[in-house]
């Protein structure tokens, strides 16, 4: 029975343990923000003009009007090709940022956007956007535009932004 009583304490003091720091360490809950704290739309009220210093404070992006998401169906894979050999794959996700109701027309277009999206993914490859440290911000910002570029010139404006949800690439062994 003594055997039995010093792991059965350690057991129960470590759980005792774990509670107590996890209940010292849960996060505080986010303040929720009542209809009565808005003061001209903001909260705390803070006015328009209210300026801050504070880098934790990032200003609200306002994309005026809603905004729908058509993501397409299948996921992009491109080739990498080094000295006459795939050394890689690259696989993408693509979501289009589409005008409200026009989500079903650009998704009509699907095979269209896809073949002009593969073109564009292709070029990149080839230029060597993929390879090294592909995903910078300029390398990333360079495809985004060239893909944007092309949605709006099938689908229009109702193409507001191309979103690349996922991006994997897998080396050759």
């Amino acid at each position: 029975m003594k055997k039995m009583l010093l792991p059965l304490l350690l057991l129960l003091l470590g759980i005792g343990g774990g509670v107590g720091a996890g209940l010292f360490l849960k996060p505080e809950p986010e303040p929720e923000i009542v209809a009565e704290d808005l003061v001209d739309g903001n909260p705390c009220g803070e006015t328009a003009t209210d300026t801050h210093d504070d880098a934790d404070h990032a200003p609200a992006i306002d994309l005026g009007e809603e905004r729908e998401y058509a993501k397409l169906n299948n996921q992009f894979v491109v080739p990498v090709v080094e000295d006459g050999l795939v050394s890689a794959l690259v696989v993408m996700a693509i979501s289009l940022e589409v005008t409200p109701d026009s989500s079903t027309g650009v998704l009509a277009s699907e095979p269209k956007l896809r073949d002009a999206f593969l073109q564009v993914m292709f070029n990149h490859a080839n230029i060597g956007g993929f390879s090294g440290n592909f995903t910078t911000g300029t390398n990333m910002r360079a495809l985004r535009t060239e893909l944007l570029r092309n949605a709006q010139r099938i689908s229009g404006s109702n193409v507001t932004d191309v979103l690349i949800t996922d991006i994997v690439r897998q080396d050759s062994s």
